[in-house]
């Protein structure tokens, strides 16, 4: 009997497989193009994250709490200044350079934005 079971069952899913990926409901797919591109992307994402919870953090701290490289969050980074979504403050403890990051008012209008966004994207999706 488990034998059935599991041949149904892997018929099924390939039954599935050969009928292409599922498309998401009509209004939550009209939804998804809508969603601002330069914080969905992952990285950015997490810096504007970390950064609604925390007030300031270091260049140092967001890459160790983001698990990046120095080149990844430098370039990421720079791109969230660009759109005025978080500003950089270099300063110099002693010797050694220090950047610190903050989100602007921008940022949050955006991320609040964003945030809501997603969550009628998956309240569209469970309807």
């Amino acid at each position: 009997m488990a034998k059935q079971s599991t041949a149904k069952h892997q018929n099924q899913r390939k039954q599935e497989a050969a009928a292409g990926p599922r498309d998401i409901r009509g209004k939550a797919r009209s939804l998804a193009p809508d969603l601002d591109r330069l914080i969905h992307e992952r990285l950015r994402l997490g810096i504007i994250s970390a950064l609604a919870v925390n007030e300031r953090l270091t260049f140092v701290e967001l890459k160790r709490l983001l698990h990046t490289t120095d080149g990844n969050l430098s370039v990421h980074a720079r791109k969230l200044e660009d759109a005025d979504y978080v500003v950089c403050e270099k300063t110099f403890d002693g010797r050694t350079p220090r950047s610190e990051y903050r989100l602007t008012p921008a940022g949050r209008r955006a991320l609040d934005k964003y945030l809501a966004h997603m969550d009628a994207i998956l309240r569209a999706a469970r309807a």
